[in-house]
């Protein structure tokens, strides 16, 4: 992406259809508008910056609309972010699934600051605080790329412009305030649109090795049904998948009294939700290392095993 100068301050949102109108399902139209909103919203809140997004539709050749973001505060820093904004917008909305957001945000962020008008800009300013703004834009870009939400409303624009047929290819332009060109258009074509879509929102899962979990119903009978106890202070239902505490529950070996609680390996299987934001769709219990009588921690036969399998490796380790 070329640099972008520091009167970029918008950005041109054009649907191409497969005819001559210049209209679109408004519902889609509302739904794919309002993911780009997000992501604006997203980068300006990691960048602490209070912002007013002021929009212009236009009407020739396909349908065009048009974001300006403008910057509450003023003078030359205010100028500047708003520049980085549209730019780490644009990036972001033109990255497919797959390649590394935090690797192309990184070099956005290089070569904004290499821009011949910063250059000058350092000239006017104190070179430090063009510095100090440059350390703390690589921070909150840093940040940014690992915002899920950014990545899930991309998907979401995506996958609603796929449902809707008459759109061909969408297109991106950063422009000023005279709507003047100021980096390439750059097309995205609908046999493209399914490498932005996330395949699922599942996310890798979260092992915990030592939770804390007290009980509040155990499951006594065979089947699959689920516990329920206390984690962090929140009730959840939790699948118990370790079969050995399982039988010692269901044989009568172990009781449970009011507050008994165990320590066990804790896995939880995250997703995104419809906003973007991580969440833990499952709890399952893997292994329980202890349970609790009378706050005595109780090691189980498994828990013991797990533990001599952990100590042996780590002998094994010492002797290389």
């Amino acid at each position: 992406m070329e640099n972008v100068i520091l009167g970029a301050n918008a950005i041109e949102l054009h649907y191409w259809f497969d005819d001559e109108t210049h209209s679109m399902d408004a519902l889609i139209q509302h739904k794919c508008e309002a993911q780009i909103l997000s992501i604006i919203k997203t980068i300006s809140k990691t960048f602490e910056v209070d912002i007013a997004i002021e929009t212009e539709p236009l009407s020739n050749g396909g349908l065009k609309c048009w974001f300006k973001v403008v910057n509450k505060t003023e003078g030359k820093n205010a100028t500047i972010t708003v520049a980085i904004i549209i730019s780490l917008l644009t990036t972001i909305i033109i990255t497919p699934v797959g390649s590394s957001l935090t690797k192309i945000l990184e070099k956005l962020i290089e070569a904004k600051f290499e821009d011949k008008e910063l250059k000058e800009l350092e000239k006017e300013k104190n070179r430090q605080e063009i510095e100090n703004l440059k350390a703390d834009t690589k921070q909150k870009t840093e940040r940014l790329s690992n915002n899920t939400v950014v990545v899930k409303k991309r998907s979401d624009f995506y996958e609603t412009l796929e449902s809707y047929p008459k759109v061909i290819k969408v297109s991106f332009e950063i422009q000023n305030d005279k709507k003047e060109k100021v980096a390439p258009e750059y097309f995205i074509t609908r046999q493209q649109f399914s490498g932005y879509v996330l395949a699922s929102d599942a996310l890798p899962e979260v092992s915990i090795d030592d939770a804390t979990i007290e009980i509040i119903s155990p499951v006594l009978k065979k089947g699959n049904y689920k516990w329920r106890g206390i984690y962090n202070g929140e009730v959840h239902s939790f699948n118990m998948k370790s079969n050995e505490f399982k039988s010692l529950v269901q044989t009568r070996q172990i009781e449970f009294k009011n507050g008994s609680a165990i320590k066990c390996a804790l896995e939880l299987q995250m997703a995104l939700n419809s906003e973007g934001h991580k969440e833990v769709r499952e709890y399952s219990i893997i292994r329980v290392n202890e349970y609790f009588e009378n706050d005595v921690p109780v090691e189980t036969p498994e828990g013991r095993s797990y533990k001599q399998k952990v100590a042996a490796e780590k002998n094994q380790l010492k002797l290389f």
